[in-house]
């Protein structure tokens, strides 16, 4: 197994052949690979990524079957059964590294902002959860004078929840935190651009 720093550069890596258009997707997902992983898996990184259609980690990466332990929800926010779902991959499989990986033009993000600023016209129940748990990294945010420039909120606004996911994944489990500790763990955040496909790995 590659260790934490190793994953992210084969990640790194990845999205350059990505944005290149120079990918090994057909390689990465043929019959014999698929084959190979009949006997288990060992995923390089655990992405936390959000679930729109237009960010699938796989390509955004370059990776193929078996690189990657993939758990996708609105938001990319950090819920137990998330937080579960990545202590299981750290434990069962030894993988160094997760990445929460935010977009660009988050649907998630503006549906936030939205209820922020019209709380008279509340989202229905189920987003309603989703949203909750978006809302107090975004609240100050849509507070100062960003909320004059709708294009620049929604940016830090994205940002800001991916770094208040990271500091979930990290502090929200003291089995995960002692992984990070211990050095056997690392989190990071990356922002996906849709306009350009590059990740930006931010500097939490």
């Amino acid at each position: 197994m590659v260790d934490a720093q190793q994953a992210l550069q084969q990640l790194k890596e990845g999205n350059k052949r990505f944005v290149s258009q120079v990918g090994k997707q057909h390689e990465l997902s043929s019959e014999q690979r698929r084959l190979k992983l009949l006997d288990g898996q060992k995923p390089f990184a655990i992405i936390l990524g959000c679930s729109d259609s237009r960010v699938p980690a796989e390509l955004v990466f370059d990776q193929g079957l078996g690189d990657l332990f993939v758990i996708r929800v609105a938001g990319n926010i950090v819920a137990p059964s998330q937080v579960g779902s990545i202590e299981f991959a750290v434990e069962t499989y030894g993988t160094p590294l997760v990445v929460v990986l935010g977009h660009s033009h988050c649907g998630a993000i503006q549906a936030t902002l939205d209820a922020i600023r019209n709380p008279s016209v509340a989202p229905s129940h189920n987003l309603m959860s989703i949203v909750s748990r978006i809302r107090p990294s975004l609240e100050t945010l849509a507070e100062t004078d960003l909320k004059h420039n709708e294009t620049d909120l929604v940016k830090y606004a994205v940002r800001a929840n991916i770094r208040s996911s990271v500091s979930q994944v990290r502090y929200s489990s003291p089995y995960l935190e002692e992984q990070v500790q211990l050095g056997k763990l690392n989190v990071v955040g990356a922002q996906y651009s849709l306009e350009t496909g590059e990740v930006d790995f931010l500097d939490i």
